[in-house]
């Protein structure tokens, strides 16, 4: 666990951060790869320092966050949220594409929360946070091109999340290259995505950590999985050298 500013923060696995401030906690794109059912296992051949630990079941958010299809997972959120929480999810998330229904819509209804769909560049004020989506993709000029020139995440597939929690403002850009638009947000704590194969590497991850100068980078979303790996330890390293602090919160403790 981390304190930043107002904020105390852990990462769960995968996608998954609980951020805590002063009278609201928030997660972002919980579940998924077993990370919060105590299922979780080292992908073989990665020197992981990912988290890992009993199932998570906290059920004490106020708000969650769900940026698209692969990180949709109502076992996740069931998990995580409180019983009046509010889910905020990207328009474009469809559970029957994904294959783990029921959808956003149902899940509500069943559980009791609020539900708000948002789209890929709109502000909502939800259980009082002020989010602002942005657009989460793929560039298909970019370096993360499949060889037939597809992209894992298109344009329209998914979003990123900007939002202020107790007065601070967090960024989390979801599975995305690094996209123009992001050079004019004003951001103190950004969770870095690093995974580089699907996304942003590290490298690119430490480049917009020295556009945006935020006061804390933690990077989540790595590990996880093969393909996901990632040398946390020199992403550490590459943005400190850049004058931009940062941190890695890689245990349960």
């Amino acid at each position: 666990m981390i304190r930043h500013d107002t904020l105390t923060v852990r990462w769960l696995g995968y996608a998954t951060a609980r951020l805590s401030g002063p009278e609201t906690t928030v997660y972002t794109d919980p579940g998924r790869y077993g990370v919060l059912t105590g299922d979780w296992e080292p992908p073989e051949g990665v020197d992981t320092r990912h988290p890992a630990g009993p199932a998570y079941d906290a059920r004490d958010g106020n708000l969650v966050l769900v940026t698209h299809d692969h990180h949709y997972d109502p076992d996740g959120i069931r998990r995580v949220a409180a019983p009046d929480a509010t889910l905020v999810v990207y328009e474009g998330v469809d559970a029957e594409r994904a294959g783990r229904p029921p959808s956003p819509e149902a899940l509500a209804e069943r559980e009791g929360y609020d539900l708000i769909r948002i789209g890929e560049r709109e502000r909502v004020e939800a259980a009082g946070v002020p989010v602002r989506s942005l657009p989460a993709y793929n560039d298909p000029e970019g370096s993360h091109t499949r060889p037939d020139g597809s992209v894992v995440h298109p344009e329209g597939f998914g979003v990123g999340y900007e939002f202020e929690l107790g007065g601070v403002p967090v960024f989390w850009p979801g599975d995305s290259d690094v996209l123009p638009h992001h050079s004019a947000l004003d951001v103190s704590l950004l969770l870095a995505n690093i995974s580089g194969s699907v996304c942003m590497d590290r490298h690119e991850a430490a480049s917009l950590a020295a556009d945006l100068d935020p006061d804390l980078v933690c990077p989540i979303h790595y590990d996880t999985q093969a393909f996901l790996a990632a040398d946390s330890k020199a992403f550490a390293a590459d943005v400190a050298s850049r004058g931009v602090p940062v941190v890695l919160d890689e245990g349960w403790t």
